[in-house]
C-alpha cells in the first residue's frame, strides 16, 4: 500500500475518533453549555422522526405518550452513533496500519470496539490499536451508564416541586389557583414559601438543563402537569399577587419572577428562542385584557381584596409578565406542553375555606 494511501485512512481516521470524543466529552462530561453539533443534528434527525409519529391529529395524551420516549432515544443514538464512527475510524486506522482491505480491517475493528476476540490483527501496532479501540468502546459505555443516574436525580428534583404545586395549587393548577388555595387557609404568609421554593427551582433548573440539555425532553410523569406549564403557573401567581391582590407587594415573589426568567433566557440561548432583552408595560402579551378581568373576578368571589384601579393592576402585571411571556409561549410548542387556558377561571369551581373545624362558626 503506497504510503501517501496510509497517511490519509490515518488522517481520516484520527479525525473521525477526535469527532466522537469531543461530542461524547462535551455532551456527557462538560460542565457547561455546550453545543455540540454531531450531537445536535441527531437530536434533530430522531426528533423529526417522532414528531412524525405525534401527528398533530393525535390526542395530547397519544402524543405525550409517544414524546416521552424521544429522550431515551436521543441516548441510545447518541451511543450507537458514537460506537458506529469508533468502528469505521479504527477501521481506517486498521488500514493504515498495514491490513490489505477495508473488510477485514472493519472485522478487526468491531472485535477490538466490543472486545469479542473474534478477530485480531497482527504485529505490534495492530495489536496495539486494539487495545487502545477496546478501551476507547469501554469508555464511551461507561460514559452513557454512570450519566443515566446523573439524568434522573436532576429530573426527580425537578418533578418533586412540580407534584407539590398540585397541594398548593388544586388540578388542574392555575395561577388563580395559587392565590385562591393561600385564601382557603387563611396563610398569605406561606406564599411566601412557595416564591423562595421556586426561586431555588429556577437556579436549579438554570444549570442542570443547560448543561444537561436531553433534560428539557424529559417529560413529567403526570401529562396534564409539565414542568413547563408549572413553572409557567407560579410565575403568573407570582405576578397576579404582586399586581392585582390589595396586599403589600412580596419582595420574594419578585425575586421568584426574576430568576424564572433568567433561566428561561439561559434555555432560551441555548434553543435560539428570541427574546426582548428589555421588555416594558407597552410590551404585546399572550394574555389579553379581558382574560385578565376575567380572573380578577374570580379571585374577588373567592374572598380576596383586589386593587381598585384596574387598569394599574392590568400595567403591572404586563410589566411583570412580558419579562418571560415570549419564551415560554415559545416553550409550550417547543417541548408540546399544554397551555393553562384562562377563560377556565370562569368555569372551575371557587376553593372552599379548608382550615375550618366542623364547630365552628364560618365567616360570611
Amino acid at each position: 500500500m503506497a504510503a501517501w494511501l496510509r497517511v490519509l485512512y490515518a488522517i481520516v481516521a484520527l479525525t473521525l475518533q477526535l469527532v466522537v470524543l469531543d461530542a461524547a466529552v462535551r455532551t456527557f462530561l462538560l460542565p457547561r453549555v455546550a453545543k455540540v453539533r454531531l450531537s445536535h443534528y441527531l437530536g434533530q434527525v430522531i426528533g423529526a422522526g417522532f414528531r412524525m409519529l405525534a401527528r398533530a391529529n393525535r390526542s395530547y395524551a397519544a402524543r405525550d405518550r409517544i414524546l416521552s420516549m424521544y429522550a431515551s432515544f436521543v441516548l441510545l443514538g447518541y451511543q450507537a452513533t458514537w460506537l458506529g464512527l469508533s468502528v469505521v475510524a479504527f477501521a481506517f486506522a486498521f488500514m493504515a496500519s498495514g491490513v490489505g482491505s477495508f473488510a477485514r480491517a472493519f472485522q478487526i475493528s468491531g472485535a477490538s470496539l466490543f472486545t469479542l476476540g473474534t478477530a485480531s490483527g497482527s504485529g505490534a501496532a495492530q495489536v496495539t490499536l486494539g487495545f487502545v479501540e477496546a478501551g476507547v468502546g469501554l469508555t464511551l459505555l461507561a460514559l452513557l451508564i454512570s450519566f443515566i443516574p446523573t439524568l434522573y436525580t436532576a429530573f426527580q428534583r425537578r418533578e418533586i416541586s412540580v407534584s407539590r404545586l398540585s397541594v398548593r395549587a388544586g388540578m388542574p393548577t392555575t395561577p388563580w389557583g395559587v392565590i385562591e388555595m393561600a385564601k382557603s387557609v387563611d396563610s398569605y404568609e406561606r406564599l411566601d414559601e412557595l416564591w423562595r421554593e421556586w426561586e431555588q427551582w429556577f437556579i436549579e433548573v438554570g444549570e442542570t438543563h443547560t448543561t444537561l440539555t436531553i433534560l428539557n425532553f424529559y417529560r413529567s410523569p403526570d401529562p396534564d402537569q409539565t414542568w413547563i406549564t408549572a413553572a409557567a403557573n407560579v410565575l403568573d401567581a407570582a405576578a397576579l399577587f404582586n399586581a392585582a391582590v390589595d396586599l403589600p407587594a412580596s419582595p420574594t415573589a419578585g425575586l421568584c419572577i426574576r430568576s424564572g426568567w433568567l433561566t428561561f433566557r439561559r434555555i432560551s440561548d441555548y434553543f435560539q428562542v428570541p427574546y426582548e432583552t428589555h421588555p416594558s408595560r407597552t410590551t404585546p402579551i399572550s394574555i389579553s385584557r379581558d382574560e385578565f378581568d376575567l380572573v380578577l373576578g374570580r379571585l374577588e368571589r373567592s374572598g380576596i381584596a383586589i386593587l381598585s384601579d384596574r387598569d394599574a393592576a392590568w400595567a403591572d402585571f404586563v410589566g411583570w409578565r412580558a419579562n418571560y411571556d415570549a419564551m415560554i409561549e415559545a416553550f409550550y410548542q417547543l417541548f408540546t406542553c399544554p397551555r393553562t387556558d384562562w377563560k377556565l377561571a370562569g368555569a372551575q369551581p371557587l376553593f372552599e375555606p379548608s382550615n375550618k373545624r366542623g364547630g365552628r362558626p364560618t365567616d360570611h
